[in-house]
């Protein structure tokens, strides 16, 4: 089924990728491409978004995209700095702004009977982010909406189906951007909405065994979302052809590669699961520094991969759980080539030794897209909603070196806290939760002793992509019950911390 499909031309907005998913959610297929390189078949996107930029029209570095073939061939909303740049070469003007454009406003101009402003009415907030402003509008420009501050909010240009805005759809404070691209996506560009979790399931299953044939696939489960989703997808494909590795590293949150190998099997996957544990806690003996202790986990989880792969006879492929945003590539904010693209498949960069050919199901996905997919697979939601949980594992929240001990104490401490959130009914309501013990010894009390043991530290925030994230306000009565079981029930530990630190400046992990 050839899908009707979205560009977004991204100039290096920090927003790019919400526009995307704000799309994705009307159940419309986009993609996301760097301005300087417009796909070769532009003619199947039937519609064309231009992100905004931390760059100005006015400056040196101006980021210039080649419209020829799209300007006024097909429809187009331009996005703050799209519409500056349609704007500034089209015989209109722009300047640095007078007031601070940053932040919620409110429309106080909406120009009646446009469908662009369909069901969008005067006081509807918009979220503002730019400094330059468009003072005059280009040639044929029609002015559609303003706020108090920005006059030429919105606009149009008279004989075509371009659109453009100054503020910021995508983002939650503007309380009807969802309707403004509805408006545009469906109302003017007649873009179907056929891109559905169904229908994604239905054309992979049918890709993948085009592709894939009679071959044998090699998957390393990871016990998260993102490769369990792949293995359903491919175990719907090839069946039995489907081959998968879930090691432990011995670095697993308590029970969980007992749990999780039980999971998968219920699900009719093909599974080993390899205990490791030993191999990996000698790889890590006296390493200390973070880089050293990810690079030595690599290092061997490379190595117990390719040890279980050779028993395969005539595997072909390597399936892994890439997603979406780790393709995309990224503008740098000077306009100059692409950033490198991000890898953060489920086992690392595998040597060419292995000589396999990679699959990716789920590359085309953004993470809550394959939550979807994952559901109407009927895939147990408890696996689908699972935390975010680091590759290195438990070794990136123990500080410092790593003994068979201090593993067991966190194992033990992550569980009442994790145990507890779920009772408390606080698990869902949290992006991701952990804890850390720290490198620290502290004097306690306990019972007519003097104790002098480890310091523990909680942590949960919430977040929709892990690129900003901010701590959750847990109750107290759930922080006093924890710390009390935690210090009660974990020999070793004598006190109990929560971090309420947002990202940034703090990142999720403190490793």
């Amino acid at each position: 089924m050839q899908h009707n499909k979205v560009l977004i031309l991204d100039f290096g907005s920090q927003y790019t990728q919400l526009i995307a998913r704000r799309v994705r959610e009307l159940n419309i297929y986009c993609e996301i491409h760097p301005f300087n390189k417009i796909p070769s078949d532009s003619d199947s996107f039937k519609a064309v978004i231009l992100s905004g930029s931390p760059n100005s029209v006015r400056g040196e570095d101006v980021l210039h995209p080649e419209l020829d073939g799209i300007r006024g061939k097909k429809p187009m909303l331009a996005v703050c700095y799209g519409a500056q740049y349609l704007a500034h070469f089209s015989g209109g003007e722009v300047a640095e702004s007078n007031t601070r454009e940053y932040g919620r406003a409110n429309l106080d101009f909406v120009k009646k009977n446009e469908d662009f402003f369909e069901n969008i009415h005067e006081g509807s907030q918009v979220w503002m982010s730019h400094s330059d402003t468009i003072k005059q509008l280009p040639t044929n420009g029609v002015l559609l909406a303003s706020t108090s501050d920005v006059k030429n909010a919105a606009y149009k240009i008279e004989g075509e189906e371009t659109y453009a805005i100054q503020f910021h759809p995508e983002v939650y404070h503007t309380t009807d951007g969802h309707q403004l691209l509805h408006n545009f996506l469906i109302k003017i560009a007649k873009v179907d909405q056929d891109w559905t979790p169904n229908a994604f399931v239905e054309e992979t299953v049918q890709e993948l065994r085009e592709k894939l044939g009679n071959d044998k696939v090699v998957l390393g489960l990871s016990g998260g979302v993102d490769s369990s989703v792949a293995a359903m997808l491919l175990h719907k494909a090839i069946g039995k052809n489907l081959y998968c590795i879930f090691v432990n590293n011995g670095l697993l949150r308590k029970n969980e590669f007992v749990d999780v190998l039980h999971q998968y099997e219920g699900m009719g996957l093909n599974v080993k699961g390899v205990d490791a544990s030993a191999r990996f806690l000698e790889a890590l003996k006296g390493l200390s520094d973070p880089e050293k202790k990810r690079k030595a986990i690599g290092a061997e989880f490379i190595a117990v991969f390719d040890d279980e792969a050779h028993l395969i006879e005539d595997v072909k492929w390597l399936a892994q759980g890439t997603i979406y945003p780790d393709v995309i590539e990224s503008v740098s904010a000077t306009g100059g080539p692409s950033a490198t693209i991000k890898s953060h498949h489920n086992v690392g960069g595998l040597p060419d030794y292995m000589k396999l050919k990679v699959v990716e199901p789920l590359r085309a996905l953004f993470k809550d897209e394959v939550r979807r997919v994952g559901a109407s697979m009927n895939m147990d939601s408890q696996l689908l909603g699972r935390h975010p949980f680091p590759g290195p594992g438990l070794a990136i929240r123990i500080l410092g070196d790593l003994t068979e001990e201090k593993v067991r104490i966190l194992q033990e401490v992550d569980a009442i806290f994790i145990n507890n959130l779920r009772s408390w009914n606080l698990y869902d309501k949290v992006w991701q939760a952990g804890a850390m013990l720290l490198p620290v010894n502290s004097v306690g009390v306990m019972g007519d002793e003097r104790t002098y043991e480890k310091c523990v530290a909680l942590r949960a925030v919430e977040s929709t992509d892990g690129m900003t994230a901010d701590w959750v306000n847990l109750p107290y009565e759930f922080l006093q019950k924890t710390s009390n079981e935690i210090i009660n029930k974990v020999k070793g530990v004598n006190r109990v911390v929560y971090d309420i630190s947002s990202k940034p400046p703090a990142t999720i992990e403190w490793e």
